[in-house]
């Protein structure tokens, strides 16, 4: 009797265990099936938010060059939005993007370069661990930080040595714009050049090469297309920047080369927009939209540039 339960009761424990493993089995194979979709889900989240950023800035253009000439906006050297006789001119706005983004590339670009060849090619492992995560510390400083530090410190600097130069200006922007970028082309050009294979230094080394000559002629043009791609996000990081210029560079729509004058970017100018006294549906609003577009244009042909030139040069290499 009493082994005939334990066998009942052990026939039980064993088809609970199967009943078990039946479960785990369906629940794998549904949370399998789950798996795909749900990322899916989530993959075209950001594709469909990206294509509804693109709709609205697409219908709000059109509304704006319904109210004003296509050829005013883009040929126009006056941008008085405000004024009793409104102009719709986009070239200041773009002239000041396109000079505070070259003055911060010009300090970015060689410095960043060249920090990126010295922990690359040069820097002990030691000197590596300890300088890459203190130059990267720079890029987690707030840019409205950057923007005052610009506005008090930088252009008093400058002042100095250049007395005629006004309280707001594009050229103390620029600069600090470019002590801000340089981490991002440090460490992208870095880690394009030391994905480089070491067979590829040795090689050159042992056909008597110096470490500069394999730097330029072997590492550079081999890491060509990780390091085009840093500039690129550098160039778009300067274009983008708004905080900095908003502070430092003042609201000033002027139409000039002159680098110690003040001047308004194409970001500057929505935030003004945006934080202004713009009331909805009025020509005002819509030139807002009208000048996200143009930035976005700008920084979408900027990258298919970019990919044309790396690609270029991976094939010639």
């Amino acid at each position: 009797m009493i082994e005939n339960n334990k066998e009942s009761t052990s026939t039980v424990r064993v088809k609970s265990m199967i009943e078990q493993n039946r479960q785990r089995q369906s629940f794998r194979a549904v949370s399998e099936k789950a798996v795909p979709t749900v990322l899916l889900v989530i993959a075209l989240i950001s594709i469909l938010t990206t294509i509804g950023i693109v709709f609205v800035l697409i219908t709000e253009t059109f509304e704006f060059f319904n109210r004003v000439s296509l050829v005013e906006f883009f040929t126009g050297t006056v941008l008085r939005p405000l004024s009793q006789d409104p102009k719709f001119g986009i070239l200041p706005l773009i002239n000041g993007t396109i000079i505070s983004s070259a003055i911060a590339m010009f300090v970015a670009g060689p410095i960043g370069m060249m920090t990126a060849i010295y922990l690359s090619e040069y820097a002990s492992d030691k000197a590596r661990r300890v300088l890459k995560p203190v130059l990267e510390l720079l890029a987690g400083i707030p840019t409205i930080v950057y923007g005052f530090f610009a506005f008090t410190f930088v252009t008093p600097f400058l002042r100095q040595f250049i007395p005629e130069m006004s309280a707001t200006n594009i050229l103390a922007p620029g600069l600090v714009m470019g002590v801000m970028i340089i981490p991002m082309i440090a460490s992208l050009s870095e880690d394009a050049m030391s994905s480089v294979p070491n067979a590829m230094r040795e090689g050159a080394l042992a056909l008597g090469s110096t470490k500069l000559e394999v730097t330029f002629k072997v590492i550079i043009p081999a890491a060509f297309s990780g390091i085009v791609a840093a500039f690129v996000l550098g160039i778009s990081r300067a274009v983008g920047e708004t905080m900095i210029v908003a502070i430092a560079s003042g609201s000033s729509k002027n139409f000039t080369f002159d680098i110690t004058q003040s001047m308004q970017t194409m970001t500057a100018y929505v935030v003004e927009v945006a934080g202004g006294d713009a009331s909805p549906g009025s020509t005002i609003y819509y030139s807002l939209y009208a000048v996200a577009m143009t930035l976005f244009m700008f920084t979408l042909l900027m990258n298919i540039l970019a990919r044309y030139i790396a690609r270029r040069f991976r094939e010639e290499y």
